[in-house]
């Protein structure tokens, strides 16, 4: 399919891309979204908090929505998403992933870039109701590689997902890692790792005998939280394997489900390899659109509907 042309252009100021993914994270605030949380157990026992909106009527389409590193449902991407839905008709759930929603999860393993069998079992458990004959899938960063990686795998993808949306998706783990450990995103990095400190500190906890011998202190980098824990927590062999096998991007050539995937030109965090144009050209169902502007997951517009979320609707409403 030939790359969507896009014609999104914000205000001066939000054409940083720094500018832009700091006032999405940290200033943003999205009102009027009510959640219902629901808690779905695990094939090992674990547990996935899942937060459901409704559309004022009844609706047979849904909108799964996955966080990225370190989110939850409660991020104003998430809830801006979950609120445009709902005022168009669709029913959304947003996926908090194990250890986000709050509450440390049983398992000693947590979530990670490549972990479909958690989105699997999410999708099967609403596939089980019966009530929805349209499922919509967007994913935002990690969970934009997340959903990527998912429809592209060797399974079969039930019949009621109709389209899928990737945002600020890093379908190259190795790259984004470069790019992440770079002088420009050190702010970012020192805050993503604070926070994967913090639960890995509680993993300690949780299950000290696997710490013995290791110290948490020799984790400097991201690089070596994956290498620490990420990787054999989830069983690869180190940071390099799981973001070989994690990644997204050689599945792409696999997705037969309508998917639009949304990577901003100035996103610090996405490589070259982020911007798959030839496996969009070669693959008549993967829509790629690289707009300008919109940093990682920043693409501000007016009445505090964000670009995304708009562009998302529309490609919804076009299937």
């Amino acid at each position: 399919m030939p790359l969507i042309p896009s014609n999104y252009n914000p205000p001066h100021l939000f054409k940083n891309g720094h500018f832009s993914t700091i006032y999405a994270g940290l200033v943003r605030k999205v009102n009027g979204v009510h959640y219902e949380r629901e808690r779905i157990e695990t094939p090992d026992h674990d547990f996935i908090d899942l937060d459901w909106s409704f559309s004022k009527s009844e609706s047979t389409k849904l909108v799964i929505i996955l966080h990225g590193l370190e989110g939850s449902s409660q991020r104003p991407y998430i809830i801006g998403s979950a609120k445009i839905f709902n005022h168009n008709g669709f029913d959304t759930v947003s996926m908090n992933m194990r250890s986000c929603s709050g509450e440390p999860n049983k398992q000693f393993r947590t979530y990670h870039s490549g972990a479909t069998e958690d989105l699997e079992v999410v999708i099967n458990h609403i596939v089980k109701q019966d009530k929805y004959d349209q499922i919509i899938i967007k994913g935002f960063s990690l969970g934009g590689n997340l959903t990527l990686k998912y429809l592209g795998e060797d399974r079969e993808i039930p019949k009621h997902i109709k389209g899928a949306i990737a945002v600020s998706a890093p379908c190259n783990l190795y790259g984004s890692m470069l790019e992440i450990h770079k002088l420009k995103n050190k702010v970012y990095a020192n805050r993503f790792k604070r926070n994967l400190l913090e639960k890995l500190r509680q993993k300690q906890q949780q299950f000290p005998d696997w710490f013995e011998g290791k110290n948490i202190k020799d984790i400097i980098t991201l690089k070596d939280f994956d290498d620490f824990y990420t990787s054999k927590a989830h069983g690869y062999i180190d940071a390099l394997d799981y973001y070989e096998k994690a990644s997204s991007l050689p599945y792409l050539q696999n997705i037969k489900t309508p998917t639009l995937l949304i990577n901003a030109l100035n996103d610090s965090f996405l490589s070259e390899k982020c911007f798959p144009k030839d496996e969009a050209i070669k693959n008549d169902t993967l829509y790629l659109e690289i707009p300008k502007y919109g940093g990682h997951v920043g693409f501000y517009d007016k009445n505090n509907q964000y670009y995304n979320e708009k562009r998302s609707l529309n490609f919804v409403n076009e299937l």
